[in-house]
């Protein structure tokens, strides 16, 4: 499509820079991938691209996962650490949902891209590095700034050079090449194989919106591959919907979830994302890890998922009562 063509030149215009990269998109259309890219056609790609999930780790542990820390910095740290900025010298460093960063932590951040310079926690000795930044996110860092979440000087730091990858409904031109890599992919892992996908799947796939994005399609697919009988994918009977959001994941579970309707109602992205979320979690009976779990389903590490749940306020005991 036009709008991953645009993304990509602009990947291939900054890569050879060592100019800080903010990727904007919304949970599953790519961000880490376009990072590699980015990367891989740098000046730093023969080291290795340092990542961090900004949102998978507590709070009270994010600064020394960054910044590293010394032996009895604080109760625990039995050793000295390095950290994530260290290991990146001279390399690249990746952070991810950069916007969930503690506001206390911002700061220090901003030092590093504005001197190249920090200490680690319990020291006062100051390091020097040299780092290339790429960040991504899928808030709008400019609502969280007005908001008072987000420090707008370090958004401006971080908003050097932005690429925004758009959402799988906005290219949907791209699903019929998109299934067909997914499908090989999950062939060669399964050692099976399978017909092209059909013109019904194809405009089965066209009808729905994909809130999860490519990593939704993704998911679908491969569960498509485990549950087929023969060498061809087929849909459920239900699938070809009228509605542009007929949930995909009756492949497994043919009753419909009453959070899906309330998800239809809602107008904020973190309210659209919470009911999406509460859906999976109904489908999957709650049950988080696992391979037939929320996570792999929504295509997340069991500990980023209970991290989104904890800042959208999911609890079982609540939400079980509010949507049944």
């Amino acid at each position: 499509s036009h709008s991953i063509a645009k993304a990509l030149r602009h990947a291939e215009l900054v890569a050879p820079t060592d100019a800080t990269v903010l990727i904007t998109g919304e949970t599953g259309t790519g961000k880490e991938l376009l990072a590699r890219t980015v990367h891989a056609r740098s000046k730093r790609s023969h080291r290795p691209l340092v990542k961090v999930n900004c949102a998978g780790l507590p709070a009270s542990l994010i600064e020394s996962e960054l910044f590293g820390h010394e032996k009895g910095a604080y109760t625990g740290a039995a050793t000295k650490r390095i950290g994530r900025f260290e290991l990146a010298d001279g390399a690249t460093i990746f952070l991810d949902e950069v916007g969930e960063l503690p506001l206390e932590l911002q700061a220090k951040l901003l030092r590093v891209l504005q001197e190249g310079e920090f200490e680690r926690l319990g020291s006062s000795k100051t390091n020097k590095i040299d780092t290339r930044v790429i960040a991504a996110t899928n808030r709008d860092l400019g609502l969280a700034v007005k908001a008072g979440m987000f420090r707008d000087d370090l958004y401006y730091r971080l908003n050097v050079y932005p690429i925004n990858l758009p959402p799988l409904r906005a290219r949907k031109e791209d699903i019929p090449e998109l299934v067909q890599t997914f499908l090989s992919e999950a062939s060669r892992r399964l050692g099976r194989t399978f017909n092209e996908a059909s013109q019904r799947v194809i405009e089965g796939f066209m009808k729905y919106d994909w809130p999860g994005n490519v990593r939704e399609l993704q998911n679908v697919i491969e569960r498509m591959a485990v549950t087929a009988k023969g060498s061809q994918l087929t849909l459920p009977a239900d699938w070809l919907s009228d509605s542009p959001t007929a949930a995909p994941y009756e492949l497994l579970n043919s009753q419909p979830s009453n959070s899906a309707v309330a998800a239809q109602q809602e107008t904020t992205v973190e309210s659209i994302e919470r009911a999406h979320i509460l859906r999976i979690l109904e489908q999957r009976h709650w049950r988080i890890e696992g391979p037939h779990g929320a996570a792999v389903v929504l295509g997340l590490k069991p500990s980023t998922l209970r991290s989104r749940m904890r800042k959208l306020r999911i609890d079982r005991s609540t939400d079980v009562e509010k949507y049944h």
